[in-house]
């Protein structure tokens, strides 16, 4: 009988150090997640989180995703800062995006009737 005694003696000793353990990470997971870095990452996480969702969402009437896109349009964007064509770039995406606008809301004019 001394046996089981000492058995859970230690059983319960040992349990209170794994409750110790949890309790020190997670005032070390509280304490990181407090400083003004980890706060800004994950505020940043969750931004582009949101505007690739959105983004995927008005692609996948398409079939594709932000991912298949990605490497196309940074080799582009890379074009277009090495040869210093910023500004007519940005140009030509407003008239493209003015231009899509118009069709369609040309587009829904005829539906409508």
């Amino acid at each position: 009988m001394d046996k089981t005694i000492e058995e859970r003696k230690r059983a319960l000793l040992r349990d209170g150090e794994f409750y110790r353990a949890g309790v020190a990470h997670a005032r070390a997971q509280i304490r990181h997640g407090a400083r003004p870095e980890v706060m800004l990452h994950s505020v940043i996480d969750h931004a582009t989180w949101a505007l690739r969702t959105r983004a995927d969402a008005l692609l996948k009437p398409t079939g594709t995703s932000i991912s298949v896109i990605a490497p196309y349009a940074l080799t582009v964007l890379g074009f277009i800062r090495k040869r210093r064509l910023g500004k007519p770039a940005l140009g030509i995406a407003v008239i493209l995006g003015a231009l899509g606008w118009y069709l369609q809301r040309k587009r829904a004019q005829q539906v409508a009737y």
